[in-house]
């Protein structure tokens, strides 16, 4: 729905169904009671997660007109996607296999592209569309300067032929589509200075002499273009985690030209490391610890060093480690809850991004993305309707005071 800050929605990876027609069926279940709560008279956005099975099976032409029709039944549009994970992500073991197949394979691309083109049919006429995606791969998963170094290359090559696409995609149809890079921890592209870093350092001094050549264009011509069609996917959960300054950050992404394709607006755990309560606080995130998803742990010590942990298990071995002054754990908690036991949200910080973009908009797609219903703690569960409607009631009611 359109906002004081722009286009507001949810993200439908919280619903189950990794093929179309058990993802469409989710849909239908839940999107009408959801838009009858949050926006009864107004066309409502939705922000369509698909699987790479699902989206074979939606690119079909018989799908995409029955959901074309299905969307206008509903006073509903889509404008952004969630193209980060591919294969399956209910009632399976995710963890770092969100990042499979990564942006070195031509599986990554193909399926990128793909959902470029189903944008493209259902995007509103006047809109531009977003798709978010990882950041190019799981630093991990490589042991080597040379192995991480092959990757970011590999990687990069493979965004600039997407990014050629959507360039042909605009020409054709006149629809405007841009690719939204998500760094999140230990991403290939992690914080705000790495995905500058790669936008400027990699993929400008990679994508600017292809583009300019196939399109017999400027260079500056050519780097205009890179720059209307990769874009910044802010996850306020992924920065906050990293203790990123929020303010600072989009100050400099937007001094170099760059955009910010979207928000997705989304709340991380943290917690003040009290030494007089530590098994207090090393009981209430485990009971976060599931096995499902990776919840990296960001600790900062005493001296303002920050500490990685790839997953809560391997944090909460060193939980009792004196120099720990702060704790911050991702994972999707509800974005209207502030305090969870003897943990925190990083709420404020969704405050922060959103007072931000309405006294300076800088992008007009925001997403809600609380995909760990399924997973939190059982007090913490609700009717899966009524959740979604209450953060986007959350949201609504930040953006109007």
């Amino acid at each position: 729905m359109f906002t004081v800050a722009g286009h507001l929605t949810y993200c439908t990876n919280i619903h189950q169904g990794e093929n179309w027609k058990d993802h469409f069926a989710s849909i239908k279940s839940n999107f009408p009671s959801i838009k009858e709560n949050i926006s009864p008279n107004n066309p409502m956005g939705i922000g369509l997660r698909l699987s790479n099975e699902a989206s074979l099976e939606l690119i079909k032409k018989e799908n995409l007109s029955e959901f074309k029709e299905w969307l206008k039944a509903q006073h509903a549009y889509v404008f952004t996607m969630n193209g980060f994970p591919y294969g399956g992500f209910h009632n399976t073991i995710v963890k770092d296999q969100v990042h499979t197949p990564d942006w070195t394979t031509a599986e990554r691309v193909d399926y990128t592209i793909r959902l470029f083109h189903i944008l493209s049919a259902l995007l509103p006429a006047n809109m531009d569309g977003g798709v978010s995606t990882s950041p190019l791969s799981y630093r991990l998963w490589f042991t080597t300067k040379e192995s991480l170094d092959n990757c970011r290359e590999t990687a990069t090559k493979n965004v600039i032929h997407v990014i050629e696409n959507l360039i042909l995609i605009h020409k054709s149809t006149g629809k405007l589509l841009h690719l939204d890079i998500e760094p999140e921890p230990d991403g290939l592209l992690e914080t705000g200075e790495e995905f500058l870093d790669w936008f400027e350092n990699d993929l400008l001094r990679l994508g600017v002499p292809v583009i300019k050549e196939k399109l017999k264009i400027s260079g500056q011509h050519a780097e205009d273009l890179i720059k209307e069609h990769l874009r910044l996917c802010y996850d306020v959960c992924h920065f906050a985690i990293g203790y990123e300054p929020h303010k600072k950050i989009i100050i400099e992404v937007l001094k170099r030209g760059i955009k910010i394709g979207k928000i997705q607006i989304s709340a991380a755990l943290k917690s003040k490391m009290d030494l007089n309560n530590r098994n207090g606080i090393k009981q209430s995130f485990e009971n976060f610890n599931e096995p499902t998803y990776l919840h990296q742990v960001v600790a900062k010590t005493t001296d303002g060093k920050l500490l990685r942990y790839p997953d809560l298990p391997q944090a909460i071995k060193q939980i009792h480690n004196p120099v720990f002054t702060e704790w911050r754990a991702h994972f999707h908690v509800p974005i209207f809850t502030e305090k969870f036991d003897l943990l925190f949200s990083t709420q404020d910080e969704i405050k922060e991004m959103l007072s931000l973009q309405k006294s300076s908009p800088f992008t007009n797609h925001l997403e809600v993305e609380t995909y760990t219903w399924d997973v939190l703690p059982s007090e913490l569960k609700l009717p899966i309707q009524d959740s979604i409607s209450r953060e986007m009631q959350w949201v609504t009611q930040i953006l109007n005071n």
